[in-house]
């Protein structure tokens, strides 16, 4: 028995290569087309996480930094 990787694959090599070679404009209109729908699917909010049914606030944590005036001594 030959597993060698080349003669493996070499079916689905020459099948792939068969297809390219009939179909490769097809195939690759198809690609840009579904290309466009997952990127307007993405930015459309599909890869955010679905929130759970319930309590909807959100809580960010933040840092607030504010400045005081320095201290003066008293008018004599």
């Amino acid at each position: 028995m030959n597993l060698n990787p080349a003669d493996v694959l070499n079916p689905v090599f020459n099948f792939l290569d068969a297809l390219i070679a009939n179909y490769g404009v097809s195939l690759y209109l198809v690609f840009v087309w579904l290309s466009l729908a997952v990127i307007a699917w993405v930015l459309g909010g599909g890869l955010r996480r679905r929130q759970p049914p319930g309590n909807p606030v959100t809580i960010i944590p933040a840092i607030i930094f504010t400045t005081r005036p320095p201290n003066q001594s008293p008018p004599e």
